[in-house]
């Protein structure tokens, strides 16, 4: 016979999963419900013809090559080591390229100037990676005719050596990855962290370690045996990471994702010399929120201009505060889903590749 424990137990595991289960089809049903209220604003198609170059991000390049396809006439995917004999094949009205920063090769960046000043094909670049990299940025910020920065602090940087056309350009969340989903309970948790152990994450993390404890826990990423408390989160820990499309899976998951900035300046971690400061967000606040989940983040100054800080996601100031808000949105299962949804809603409506492409290709003037 079954012991009582055992059957208050069984009890307790259907009545967790039905939890799960209702709490599942109610983030889904609400973005769902968002998705059908928002009308796509379907341009024109640009008669234009545009040679893109990718950095390897997979999300960011997917998202970029799929909106220049809706936004112009053709679409030609290019490679770093022959972008100038596509260019010549092709003659496309821009070149864009994802980055650069891995292009430091003389003759990639004769191939680029060969371009731009004797077949007269603009060249456009977008930073992804600033400030953290600006060691690499600034000495090829100059051969492009025109610099896109995701951080915003790095417009008056690339002014500052002589760039004439500079734009601040946000990243943007790629729906076609990072979308609501339903998902096996195996990755069912309260708390989860994807990213690289970077010091400033260790430390945070090394503070709340006894807390998450007992909690259910995910983090994935490298270098967190740095941690002090390292023994703490080791059974939580994918040593590895996990590719790009899980972790939309570990994020439809959870009920909190935590998301915590690289800290700027030079570190071993970061080719920023001249400690160039950080203000604007990162690709992940977009892909968290995204995928309809609730999202606690520490603050980054540009944060209010692109989501209603407490009502769309939540924002921390220290470790102390960030527990207290864990616990308060564990309670609190209907006010988490709802600030889910609202971040959802404004990701969907505001932070798509086709918004930030269709702004890039005004200013390069394809219209």
């Amino acid at each position: 016979m079954r012991t009582h424990r055992e059957a208050m137990g069984r009890q307790s595991e259907r009545e967790s999963a039905f939890r799960s289960g209702w709490m599942q089809g109610w983030r889904l049903g609400a973005c769902g419900r968002i998705d059908e209220s928002i009308v796509p604003e379907a341009g024109p198609i640009r008669n234009g013809r545009v040679l893109y170059v990718p950095q390897g991000f997979e999300a960011i390049d997917a998202g970029i090559f799929e909106a220049l396809q809706a936004n112009v006439s053709e679409v030609i995917l290019g490679s770093n080591d022959q972008v100038k004999r596509q260019a010549e094949q092709h003659r496309p009205d821009a070149i864009v390229v994802l980055n650069g920063v891995h292009l430091f090769a003389k003759d990639y960046l004769e191939q680029i100037d060969a371009i731009r000043h004797q077949m007269g094909i603009p060249v456009v670049v977008w930073f992804v990676d600033d400030p953290y990299v600006t060691d690499n940025t600034v000495k090829l910020a100059l051969h492009y005719d025109y610099v896109f920065t995701h951080e915003r602090s790095c417009v008056s940087l690339y002014q500052s050596i002589g760039c004439a056309n500079v734009h601040h350009l946000p990243l943007a969340a790629h729906f076609g990855m990072f979308r609501p989903m339903p998902v096996p309970r195996t990755y069912d948790t309260d708390v989860c962290f994807i990213g690289t152990g970077f010091p400033n994450r260790i430390e945070l993390f090394d503070k709340i370690a006894p807390y998450l404890k007992d909690k259910k826990v995910f983090i994935a990423g490298a270098l967190w045996d740095r941690m002090k408390n390292y023994p703490l989160i080791e059974r939580f820990l994918n040593k590895n990471g996990v590719p790009v499309p899980e972790s939309a899976l570990y994020y439809n998951g959870a009920k909190i994702v935590i998301n915590l900035h690289r800290v700027p300046g030079a570190s071993p971690e970061n080719r920023n010399k001249i400690d160039w400061p950080a203000e604007s967000i990162n690709p992940r606040t977009f892909d968290m929120s995204a995928c309809g989940t609730l999202q606690l983040t520490d603050a980054r100054s540009e944060l209010p201009e692109l989501y209603a800080v407490g009502s769309e996601l939540a924002v921390y100031r220290d470790a102390k505060d960030l527990m207290e808000k864990i616990d308060h949105y564990l309670k609190h299962d209907s006010e988490r889903l709802q600030v889910a949804a609202r971040g959802y809603r404004r990701t969907r409506k505001h932070h798509t590749f086709d918004d930030r492409i269709k702004r890039l290709l005004d200013i390069i003037g394809i219209r």
